[in-house]
């Protein structure tokens, strides 16, 4: 699942420490989820949400698939 996580927490200047705080998670969850290593349970996703004011949506997307015509 692509993400906008790195540059929302980036525009706000928090570093990934700052941001799992805010999430209570470990830093190494933050830097998972952002290098796509790891997808966020989904109430994780709506801290997540919730943290930054945004819809899951606008942060999260799914991997584009190739086309299946």
């Amino acid at each position: 699942m692509k993400n906008r996580l790195k540059v929302l927490r980036a525009e706000r200047n928090w570093s990934q420490q700052d941001l799992a705080e805010r999430l209570e998670v470990s830093r190494q969850s933050v830097n998972a989820i952002e290098t796509g290593r790891y997808d966020p349970s989904l109430p994780l996703a709506f801290r997540i949400a919730q943290v930054f004011t945004m819809q899951i949506e606008d942060i999260f997307a799914p991997e584009e698939q190739g086309s299946q015509s």
